[in-house]
């Protein structure tokens, strides 16, 4: 499959089972208070199983043609797990995941899985918005000495903070499908209006501006 293909199959995936659900007329309220007209959750891919397959050999593809010298993959917690072992497994390599902090008991790990200094990784993430979280997987991956050959991703959305983070720390990230592929889907299939797209593009090129709602 081209990567053209890949990217509008899985963004028709994802849209076929509301993982992103477009709602431009009633905006989603993000954490920040941020009114958002699409909402993301790409944890509902695990229980649709003809789409978490589609997902998982969409990322053993990007990994070998991306990263073909991986050793093994690391998922960010708790999102990127569940796709980390399954891709793992299709590849027939080892796996693990970073906690988002350091357990206070045992062995007090926040990489979990055996990771040896100089190891080739991957991180394997669901969601790439302003790459704060992954950055801070990449950082501890980093500080234990793995070389980190960079990020596999199911979606981003291409906002222009996340691009910018990725770049100032020498992070290269692909995905299976981005935002303005999934627009374009969402239209093609009835979800939105064709005149949308324009707004939904408006709202990703700056998220705190809500002129896009005009």
């Amino acid at each position: 499959m081209t990567r053209e293909e890949l990217n509008r199959k899985i963004a028709q995936d994802l849209l076929k089972i509301k993982a992103v659900f477009f709602r431009p007329e009633e905006p989603f309220t993000w954490a920040s208070g941020i009114k958002s007209p699409v909402y993301c959750d790409n944890r509902l891919t695990l229980t649709a199983p003809e789409v978490r397959t589609d997902v998982e050999k969409g990322l053993a593809q990007l990994i070998d043609e991306e990263y073909p010298g991986v050793e093994v993959l690391m998922g960010t917690s708790t999102a990127g797990i569940a796709h980390a072992a399954i891709t793992a497994h299709l590849m027939g390599l080892p796996m693990g995941y970073v906690r988002s902090g350091a357990k206070d008991h045992g062995r007090q790990n926040q990489i979990e899985g055996r990771l040896e200094p100089g190891q080739k990784v991957v991180v394997v993430e669901d969601l790439i918005s302003t790459g704060g979280s992954v950055l801070e997987v990449v950082d501890v991956l980093r500080q234990a000495g793995a070389e980190v050959l960079g990020v596999v991703s199911i979606f981003t959305y291409g906002m222009q903070k996340g691009i910018e983070r990725l770049a100032a720390a020498n992070v290269k990230n692909v995905s299976l499908t981005n935002f303005d592929v999934i627009a374009e889907e969402a239209a093609n299939e009835g979800y939105i209006r064709p005149e949308d797209i324009s707004r939904l593009i408006r709202f990703r090129n700056n998220p705190s501006d809500e002129g896009w709602r005009e």
